[in-house]
């Protein structure tokens, strides 16, 4: 099977519009044909953690078409973590704003119209949880990125030593819970003593099974907090966690992606997103109460999705990371530049075929060769402008999901995964660079939770060897596993010297060369 593009509404030039120029976008401006969903859904079935792009540009849409072929009540309570901004500007525009789809053909502008408020986290945890706690709430999803979970790189678990995780394991009565784990698990408490209503929590984030791993958070979260019995039990049989696997690529907004929605509209929208034509849904059928039929949007609902996981997982994101470090190192703002530099192609498709690839077992009818050439097309989509600093951002909690098992496969058989080791020696380049090395204004813009740490590191560390050995074998941010195999952290040394002293390209020849030779 060769995933395909997920069936949105064409794009709309302003001459079919009939939107004066400048007009705010609402539901009260001549947007008809732009709507995917023309009539205000009929009440509030989802509630959403994490109301960024991706959500806005993915389930959002998804949801839309699913209402605009069986309509119901499933409209989306989007929940932002922290920042006013987008909250402000859908409240101002009715909740409503624009998809603009982007590629070198040309662009189109969707307006899904399914969400029917918004809060902010941070302001109100309270009234999150309350929300939660609906009975009319049938859906939670979550888009609150790999930190959000609050897991353990060591151990893969709840991470108990966090502090905002030991408030939230206090907090009761009027000091609500500031985590996404502790406000759902405290909600699901809510709801077990309450009203009983079922309820489905789905992650939409990057992680290998995403729904089990939030079920084990969430039952681990309420057993550290003292929940009863009766709880538990309630959780396990009321509450269901599909698996799940997201995919579309969506740049940071910028004001270019505003200014092409007026162009293309004639609308003003505050809230734009942006996003490749492609799109991609795959997740279990198990739903406690109910749920859209996303199946219109072009869903897919298999019960292989993690091996559709581990496809995004490495193929794509494993490979995105190595592009977006070696792109960055190279001077490159955007994943269009870095993959149209030899070298850095040469490397995606290295790791591709012979690290990532032999550790997956593939969907059935899946079409690798034709997934792999679609992707190298999604990262030539020169329109788009996928930063190279915002794929390389949160490298400390992507690469534990997407390096570990299969340099592991490799060491067990004695083969050196290289482009692996390069792609983790290219991270700490980009992240925490040892004194005297400039990695650039790229590398510089990435974030990470774990840069501070890691920039200490890299500052007290004696040399390259012994600041790679003090992350992979004593910090062991990649696992307890990865950090037994010292022939690895010396492999990721060697190259991290080659990328500060001679650059990427020819860090990258290294690597190629040792493919050749073997070498160890």
């Amino acid at each position: 099977m060769t995933p395909v593009p997920t069936s949105v509404p064409a794009p709309t030039p302003i001459s079919g519009t009939g939107v004066p120029a400048g007009t705010t976008l609402s539901r009260s401006a001549p947007v008809a044909g732009l709507l995917v969903t023309p009539e205000a859904p009929g009440g509030t079935g989802i509630v959403h953690l994490g109301l960024g792009n991706f959500h806005r540009a993915h389930q959002a849409v998804y949801t839309a078409l699913a209402q605009s072929a069986e309509p119901g009540d499933w409209g989306i309570l989007g929940v932002a973590s922290r920042s006013r901004r987008v909250v402000d500007a859908l409240r101002a525009q009715d909740h409503l704003y624009s998809v603009l789809r982007i590629a070198p053909e040309g662009s189109g502008v969707s307006v899904p119209g399914v969400h029917t408020g918004t809060l902010v986290a941070g302001e109100d945890p309270a009234a999150v949880v309350a929300a939660l706690a609906e009975p009319a709430t049938r859906v939670v999803t979550l888009t609150v990125t790999e930190h959000g979970y609050r897991i353990s790189r060591r151990t893969g678990r709840l991470d108990l030593d966090a502090d905002d995780i030991a408030h939230d394991l206090s907090a009761r009565g009027a000091r609500a819970p500031v985590t996404t784990i502790g406000q759902v698990a405290r909600a699901l408490e809510r709801r077990a003593l309450g009203h009983g209503a079922p309820v489905t929590v789905l992650s939409c984030d990057n992680l290998q099974s995403n729904g089990t791993t939030t079920r084990d958070l969430v039952l681990e979260f309420l057993a550290a907090s003292g929940a009863g019995q009766d709880v538990l039990d309630w959780a396990s049989t009321s509450v269901t966690f599909p698996n799940s696997m997201v995919d579309r690529i969506v740049p940071a907004t910028t004001g270019r992606y505003a200014d092409e929605v007026r162009r293309t509209t004639g609308l003003v929208d505050a809230a734009p997103v942006a996003a490749e034509p492609f799109s991609m849904w795959v997740l279990e059928d198990r739903f406690a109460a109910g749920r859209p039929a996303w199946q219109h949007g072009g869903a897919v609902f298999s019960a292989e999705v993690e091996a559709y996981e581990l496809v995004k997982l490495r193929l794509l994101n494993g490979t995105h990371s190595l592009i977006a470090y070696l792109g960055a190192l190279d001077g490159r703002a955007t994943i269009p530049e870095a993959r149209a530099q030899g070298f850095v192609e040469r490397a995606a498709r290295s790791v591709i075929a012979d690290e990532y690839l032999p550790s997956i077992a593939l969907p059935r009818g899946f079409d690798a060769e034709a997934y792999v050439e679609q992707l190298f097309g999604r990262w030539s989509n020169s329109a788009l402008g996928h930063r190279t600093s915002q794929v390389g951002s949160d490298g400390s909690m992507k690469l534990p999901q997407r390096v570990p098992a299969p340099a592991l496969r490799m060491l067990a058989d004695g083969e050196m995964p290289h482009h692996l080791a390069l792609t983790v020696a290219a991270w700490l380049c980009c992240v925490a660079p040892v004194d005297g090395f400039d990695p650039g204004p790229h590398a510089a813009a990435m974030t990470d939770p774990a840069r501070e740490r890691l920039a200490e590191l890299a500052r007290t560390a004696p040399g390259i060897e012994a600041f790679v050995t003090a992350v992979l074998a004593h910090d062991r941010l990649l696992g307890d596993e990865l950090a037994a195999h010292s022939e690895f952290a010396a492999r990721v040394a060697d190259l991290a010297r080659t990328l500060t002293t001679h650059g990427p390209a020819t860090a990258t020849r290294e690597v190629e060369r040792c493919g050749r030779d073997r070498c160890a």
